[in-house]
């Protein structure tokens, strides 16, 4: 289960981003599923431009893209690297023919 939801501050959200950025080379599915929550969250949380001040000095603009192509890598990896669960892991021996 996800550690984000609608109660999560954009710090938390950001925090999230950074801290499973590095799904890939950990190899980690638990960690590319994070980072594609935090993506997505980001994704509606941030606004494309944002203005401080009357005159509008500190105007910033975000590329908001960026946010999206990560998460299409993100959802690429995963497509390659599926989520085994416990169940699928065990082995069963076959010891049927152990005598023969």
């Amino acid at each position: 289960m996800s550690t984000l939801s609608s109660a999560s501050s954009l710090a938390d959200v950001e925090a999230a981003y950074d801290d499973n950025a590095s799904y890939e080379e950990d190899q980690s599915t638990s960690k590319a599923l994070a980072f594609r929550t935090a993506c997505r969250i980001l994704l509606r949380m941030l606004p494309k431009r944002a203005r401080k001040g009357e005159r509008g000095e500190e105007e910033f603009e975000l590329d908001l893209g960026l946010i999206a192509k990560e998460l299409e890598r993100a959802e690429s990896w995963l497509a390659a690297n599926p989520v085994t669960s416990a169940a699928s892991r065990t082995k069963y021996v076959d010891y049927s023919g152990f005598r023969n």
